[in-house]
């Protein structure tokens, strides 16, 4: 094995070695860096909109959840601001030379909150439970995805976890093979699923294992208090291994389903940072108002429509006329300029243009101006044969929000005046809407998604008919194969140029805008990754200043 890229942590040691002497005269004192003075509370409160689904590493599938999971245990690899792999619980790796086998190396000082230290069996069981079809994770695609040898054929049943590419060679050398070499497989490292889990604690608590009375992590932060549909609690872990340097000594989540009430909870100081996506409009009034605090930057993430295609699905849908003019007649201008104001991007390809080496490919819809659209859309329904003597009566789903009601109503108001289709809305708690939507029991529904890693490749994928999060039911042989092929090509932007022409064809979803992530943030709370495009955050990288 020939060593191809070691993570050096020498910076974040010398850190850890003046942290500890600045920092150990207690809170109140200068950052150990930058210098700047510490407020004496190091408490970071944050709003979400809904109640987070789960946090145990095998289990959670939202980006939120995942914010928490981040927290609560620590990976191989992580994210420094820029989204760049630094060192995790592994401090380095070395590849083959056929880029298919990966050595991971731990740290000796890793632990989990009970004392017990972390190995690399860790590792091994926690990807053996995500991939187990006995676990029902809705991520166990990703293990997949990662390439992970065996893993399709352990996730269908067909194999025991056992036969899953990933060993202990010892307490602290994990081996991961791969069947395909994928250059951004460390990326892969950073994403929850993949991170370590207590077996010992597992076992003895089944489910509950991680309620607050049961928790064991090993992250920065430990569970303290969860309240359903309130509040989450993490508190500062004093047994992982970086303890020094971590400023802020306790995480607030709240939930806070009315992004006007949270903005006016901002207001009031009540919380350092309000969930993303403000009140549809008043991004432009509150720049203004708070040059330093109202906050837009870009954002690796699709907001899009499922258009359902299953066989349960109406007769309209399947018509891939009717779906190409639904998605015509969408003027994803007035959507991202009037309605939301807050500096996104129109849609018009899943992919968005902030993908690292992704180009955006020119789709004919683009390329129109919306009177044109709006006249096309109207000559496709005629052609399927709907009009005013046999309209379409469809339903849009989406998860309560303010923003997704706003794209809601709006959508259904371009669809009436344009093709003379009636809309109703139905909106659902997060927890319900995922399993309806994926259960296929929507006509149109609303979804999100934000890349997993840094490639197109983390959205594409979603069109793969066996993709756990393929929810439309979208089945297209071609976009499968491009799709496969593309994992062993050493420059896969044909195929996921011609992916994306194929899907806008097809329309089985309605790509609407790309994200900015828009936020309010008290500028006291500093160290936020403004340029990491994926908006991964670590709560032991913030800190409050004193005001």
């Amino acid at each position: 094995m020939t060593l191809k890229n070691t993570l050096k942590a020498t910076t974040a040691a010398a850190l850890v070695l003046l942290g500890t002497a600045v920092y150990a005269e207690g809170h109140g004192a200068t950052h150990p860096v930058t210098g700047e003075p510490l407020a004496a509370e190091q408490v970071f409160t944050y709003s979400t909109i809904d109640e987070i689904p789960s946090i145990d590493p095998g289990l959670v599938e939202d980006v939120e959840g995942s914010a928490v999971v981040r927290d609560l245990f620590e990976g191989l690899l992580n994210q420094d601001p820029d989204g760049n792999p630094v060192p995790g619980v592994a401090t380095g790796y070395e590849v083959s030379e056929d880029k298919m086998t990966y050595t991971f190396t731990l740290r000796d000082n890793a632990v989990w909150s009970d004392g017990t230290p972390v190995t690399a069996g860790d590792f091994v069981y926690a990807w053996q439970r995500a991939a187990n079809p006995e676990t029902a994770s809705p991520y166990s695609w990703y293990i997949e995805l990662m390439s992970i040898e065996n893993a399709a054929a352990v996730i269908a049943g067909e194999k025991p976890v056992t036969e899953l590419g990933v060993k202990a060679i010892d307490d602290k050398t994990l081996e991961v093979r791969i069947t395909q070499p994928l250059p951004y497989f460390p990326q892969m490292v950073t994403h929850g699923t993949t991170f370590p889990v207590p077996q010992h604690v597992v076992e003895e608590f089944g489910n509950d294992w991680v309620t607050p009375e049961h928790f064991v992590g090993n992250g920065a932060y430990v569970l303290t208090e969860r309240v359903l549909q309130e509040r989450l609690v993490r508190e500062k872990s004093p047994t992982y291994w970086d303890a020094d340097n971590v400023l802020i000594d306790k995480v607030v989540m709240l939930i806070i389903n009315d992004s006007t009430q949270a903005l006016t909870r901002w207001q009031a100081g009540e919380i350092d940072k309000t969930a993303q996506g403000l009140p549809p409009g008043q991004y432009p009034s509150l720049v203004q108002e708070y040059p330093n605090e109202a906050i837009a930057v870009p954002s690796l993430c699709s907001y899009y429509y499922n258009m359902n295609m299953r066989d349960t699905a109406p007769e309209w849908a399947k018509d891939v006329r009717v779906r190409q003019a639904l998605s015509l007649a969408i003027d994803r201008d007035i959507i991202v300029e009037d309605v939301l104001a807050a500096g996104q991007f129109p849609a018009y390809t899943f992919t968005p243009g902030a993908t690292a080496g992704f180009e955006v490919p020119m789709v004919e819809a683009a390329g129109m101006t919306q009177d044109e659209r709006n006249e096309k859309a109207k000559a496709l329904l005629a052609e399927a044969g709907y009009g005013s003597d046999n309209p379409i009566s469809l339903e849009i789903l989406y998860n309560t929000s303010e923003s997704h009601k706003s794209v809601a109503i709006a959508v259904s108001q371009m669809w009436k005046q344009t093709l003379g289709v009636e809309t109703t809305l139905a909106n659902m708690e997060w927890q319900t809407f995922l399993e309806e939507r994926g259960n296929g029991n929507f006509d149109v529904s609303r979804a999100g998604w934000c890349g997993d890693y840094n490639e197109a490749s983390t959205f594409l994928d979603l069109m793969n008919s066996s993709s756990g999060y393929n929810d439309a039911g979208y089945n297209n042989p071609e976009v499968d194969a491009l799709l496969a092929e593309s994992k062993t090509l050493a420059d896969p932007s044909a195929n996921y140029t011609k992916v994306e022409e194929i899907i806008a064809a097809d329309v089985p979803i309605i790509p609407i805008y790309h994200y900015t992530e828009n936020f309010m943030l008290n500028d006291a709370i500093k160290g936020w990754p403004f340029e990491n495009v994926q908006q991964t955050w670590y709560s032991r990288e913030l800190y409050k200043v004193a005001e």
